[in-house]
């Protein structure tokens, strides 16, 4: 699995333990839905570290408690 997919699995399954959808993420992260959206698909290859920044303080974790998922142990390597 690429970065880019684990991060989107993670922002996905965060969204459902905490039962709110996608755009209630966006207001209380205070990201604009499209760019949460573009990190849901195809549209953004590279998800910002900013980005999840503000994902983690809307959600009221750390960057470390959101890494921190079985999710981003299979990594594949970006440069081959």
């Amino acid at each position: 699995m690429k970065i880019k997919e684990a991060v989107e699995k993670r922002i996905l399954e965060l969204c459902n333990e905490r039962k709110i959808a996608v755009n209630t993420l966006a207001n209380i992260s205070g990201v604009s839905p499209s760019t949460i959206y573009s990190m849901l698909n195809e549209k953004s290859k590279n998800p910002g570290v900013v980005s999840i920044q503000k994902i983690c303080d809307g959600l009221d974790i750390s960057i470390r408690e959101f890494f921190n998922s079985d999710i981003f142990d299979d990594i594949e390597q970006e440069i081959k």
